[in-house]
């Protein structure tokens, strides 16, 4: 069978392609800019004379910015994080005694949300976990403000779905069909729906053809028409694909950290902890659901050691 690609599979991605050096030999495949440790150190100097100014001009008003890439519609995206960053924006104003304004900004991709945080273009940012491993693998100095959560939990789960109506009842019958990733940086949509696969039996070469599409609801509504016989999302996006009735349905899970709130290298001690403070003592049940989380909790870099493993992994499943 003649099976097809449309995008360049990385085939020796791993975890030390991270690496400044190497991730110029990808920007062919991700259009990732390779220099982003020489862009950090030029953007500390600008970053500080610009933040110099903005306080003189209006020295009563602590402006923070807040980065976030499109996984899903920029527009869903907006409406989903913002009450929830204007209850940071209150809760750190009651506790600094001044006003503080979080504004923020929205990358039209992958590789230009993890640029944002790993060159202190933003304040912080939320990231996927597998962008956060690329993020501070570029930039060490990045720090964990606090990670997302559901019941106290810091796991949730990636979907491989079908058609509502296809043959296909579990992840073995994959062969000769075809199948629709995510953004080729994405957690869920590249890194451990590939590694599930490869741990069940199917690779590259066993697929009729694949596609990485960007974003979870592409690869969800592209199932549910048929343009694929099957595709990975997140849990959270098939949930509301199913609810609007798109035709899918789940034949198999798989496990994924959630995402962490980071902070940029040298982001002020002062400003790091009232965020980190805010972001563990909100509550707001309402700010909270738009945004899809419970509440947030303490994290650490360790609890990404999974995700480095499936990044290492990576390159098998082309094999």
């Amino acid at each position: 069978m003649n099976r097809t690609h449309t995008t360049n599979p990385l085939k020796h991605y791993s975890l030390t392609l991270l690496t400044v050096a190497t991730v110029a030999s990808l920007s062919s495949c991700t259009n990732y800019n390779p220099s982003l440790s020489e862009k950090a150190a030029r953007f500390r100097v600008s970053n500080a004379d610009s933040q110099t100014a903005e306080a003189q001009e209006n020295p009563d008003t602590v402006s923070i910015s807040f980065g976030i890439y499109t996984a899903d519609k920029p527009t869903t995206l907006v409406k989903q994080l913002r009450p929830l960053l204007n209850e940071v924006e209150a809760e750190m104003s009651e506790n600094m005694g001044k006003p503080v304004k979080i504004k923020m900004k929205v990358a039209n991709s992958y590789e230009k949300g993890i640029e944002d945080i790993a060159t202190g273009k933003v304040d912080f940012s939320r990231l996927g976990p597998a962008s956060y491993v690329e993020a501070q693998t570029t930039n060490p100095n990045l720090s964990i403000l606090a990670i997302e959560s559901k019941e106290g939990e810091k796991v949730f789960y990636g979907i491989i779905a079908v058609n509502e109506n296809s043959h296909i009842y579990n992840v073995e019958q994959l062969r000769d069909e075809s199948f629709a990733f995510g953004n080729e940086l994405s957690t869920i949509g590249r890194f451990l729906s590939q590694q599930y696969l490869l741990k069940h039996g199917i690779v590259a070469s066993d697929l009729s053809r694949y596609e990485y599409l960007g974003r979870h609801d592409k690869v969800g509504t592209s199932v549910g028409l048929g343009r694929f016989d099957a595709g990975a999302l997140k849990e959270g996006t098939f949930k509301k694909l199913v609810a609007k009735e798109v035709p899918i349905r789940e034949i198999a899970r798989f496990p994924n950290v959630n995402k962490p709130w980071v902070g940029r290298s040298g982001l002020p001690e002062d400003i790091q902890a009232q965020l980190r403070k805010a972001l563990l003592e909100t509550r707001d049940p309402q700010a909270l659901d738009k945004a899809g989380i419970g509440r947030f909790i303490e994290g650490s870099n360790e609890d990404y050691e999974p995700i480095r493993s499936a990044i290492e992994d990576n390159a098998r499943f082309f094999e």
